[in-house]
């Protein structure tokens, strides 16, 4: 993913939200309704690239602003560079819904609550907005150093994605007699566990998800129960 190398260089200030809310232009200023709009359509574009699963890996800064319908400078504007703007993609799908849907498993048993985490999980994976993180992320560096160094903006919201998620895991497990370094463990395991099974329902006709989602969670449950 390569973009015009001014757009990766030092940036005058860190384009954003304002003290009240109000997004700001990459030089702090706020944006008038005009800018709103741009940058509006500019997320929106580049949400509705990522989250097309056909065409998601042709995604690019430069591939969005074209077809946004805005030059590369007015990227350079609103988000300071392709650093920001995949940072305000990221803020913007973080404000579509919670990570779990928590309100809905944190009751009945361990076996209850991981069978509803797992299908929470999947639904997310299946929406666009899933589709839209999971396909940034695969554009992003995979090295860690290389990733934060690059995209401090984006990686830093991906960090907040990630505190969201303990947030939403714990408050699932609300109530109930778990050992919390299992719990943990889990919480590592289940979102690449639950990926790599919605990966293989496009790459197999003999395996039955259903049946996979079912054992995954009840194998994790049966993990986590106190020993007797």
């Amino acid at each position: 993913m390569t973009e015009p190398s001014s757009a990766r260089g030092a940036q005058p200030v860190e384009p954003g939200r304002g003290v009240t809310g109000p997004p700001l232009n990459a030089r702090g200023a706020p944006l008038n309704r005009r800018g709103l709009e741009t940058r509006a359509r500019v997320i929106r574009t580049a949400i509705a690239m990522l989250a097309d699963s056909e065409h998601a890996g042709e995604a690019s800064a430069n591939l969005v602003a074209k077809r946004a319908g805005v030059t590369w400078g007015t990227v350079q504007h609103q988000f300071g560079g392709v650093d920001g703007l995949w940072a305000a993609v990221l803020e913007e799908l973080a404000g579509q819904g919670d990570m779990l849907p928590w309100k809905d498993i944190d009751d009945g048993s361990v076996a209850e609550r991981m069978s509803r985490i797992v299908d929470a999980i999947w639904s997310g994976l299946d929406s666009p907005p899933g589709r839209a993180v999971a396909a940034l992320r695969s554009l992003l560096p995979r090295n860690t150093a290389e990733f934060t160094e690059a995209y401090p903006r984006t990686a830093e919201q991906l960090n907040l994605w990630d505190r969201r998620w303990r947030r939403a895991y714990a408050r699932a497990f609300r109530g109930l007699v778990v050992d919390a370094y299992r719990l943990e463990r889990v919480r590592h395991l289940l979102p690449a566990a639950v990926r790599g099974l919605y990966l293989e329902q496009h790459l197999s006709t003999w395996t039955d998800i259903d049946d996979a989602r079912a054992v995954l969670a009840e194998s994790i449950a049966g993990y986590l129960e106190p020993r007797r």
